[in-house]
């Protein structure tokens, strides 16, 4: 989730004429994108979540629509990237914190940040609905297919290594 966040934040850069200093993606840290030059902060700082938002979404409508078997784990990630990028900014702005508060200094007005968070939160949580049986809850008295466990551990066993090796700090 913070990586496919941060690259928003990148790409917002690139397609502004920023240019940017350092990503960090450790898992032992907070995640950030520092920039050497940012002609346009605003768009950049909404760029993360917005793309963190989007991306993910777009990604498990393709694996949807091509029918890949594992397909569960993509809509589940991209439920959880709404979740957390709508929570991150929509309560982030009550305390400042983070992207919210960057936003808030660069002139985005609060409701915007609480409707991205009102529209985000729903969303993810609509897309959870229902996954469990492909995470043996339910009926499928916990029992999780092949596939599905493996894929999982590779991408937590890929995510880590990669956040520990190429992250920063």
């Amino acid at each position: 989730m913070m990586a496919v966040h941060e690259y928003g934040h990148v790409l917002g850069a690139w397609l502004t004429g920023g240019r940017v200093a350092k990503v960090v993606l450790h898992p032992l840290s907070i995640s950030r994108t520092d920039l050497g030059e940012n002609p346009r902060p605003l768009v950049v700082v909404w760029a993360g979540p917005l793309f963190g938002a989007a991306a993910p979404v777009v990604f498990w409508i393709v694996t949807q629509w091509f029918g890949v078997a594992v397909s569960c784990l993509f809509r589940f990630f991209a439920g959880f990237c709404l979740m957390a990028n709508g929570a991150y900014l929509g309560i982030g702005s009550f305390g400042r914190v983070g992207d919210a508060g960057d936003l808030l200094r660069h002139g985005a007005a609060p409701w915007h940040l609480w409707t991205f968070g009102a529209i985000c939160m729903p969303a993810g949580f609509a897309l959870w609905h229902r996954l469990g049986s492909h995470f043996g809850l339910g009926e499928a008295q916990w029992v999780v297919n092949i596939p599905t466990t493996y894929t999982c551990l590779a991408i937590l066993i890929a995510g880590v290594t990669l956040m520990a090796l190429f992250g920063g700090e």
